[in-house]
């Protein structure tokens, strides 16, 4: 696939950038060169190869999930978190059901 200086200004019409005569002509082997590379990079077997998102094997750092007590840090006081909440039901804040 190859583009022409009709193609370019169409895709800069398309895009809102305002291109100059020179940048039109500056960017047609530019394009051209990008979808030669794209098409060699189709020709790469990569049947055996596994789909990934990162060139190294990335792993979540979870920390364990524990309560604190502590009552200056947290946790262990839902009961008198509720007690301020106009509504409170199972354990959670009861909120009103909105239906637009």
């Amino acid at each position: 696939m190859s583009v022409d200086r009709k193609t370019v200004a169409k895709i800069a019409s398309l895009a809102r950038i305002s291109m100059s005569e020179e940048e039109l002509d500056t960017m047609v082997p530019e394009l051209n060169n990008i979808l030669n590379w794209v098409e060699q990079l189709g020709e790469v077997d990569v049947s055996g190869v596994e789909p990934m998102t990162a060139v190294i094997p990335q792993r979540l750092r979870l920390r364990e999930d524990e309560m604190n007590a502590d009552p200056l840090t947290g946790g262990g006081v839902r009961d008198k978190v509720l007690a301020n909440a106009p509504a409170a039901e199972h354990g959670f804040f009861a909120v009103p059901k909105v239906i637009e």
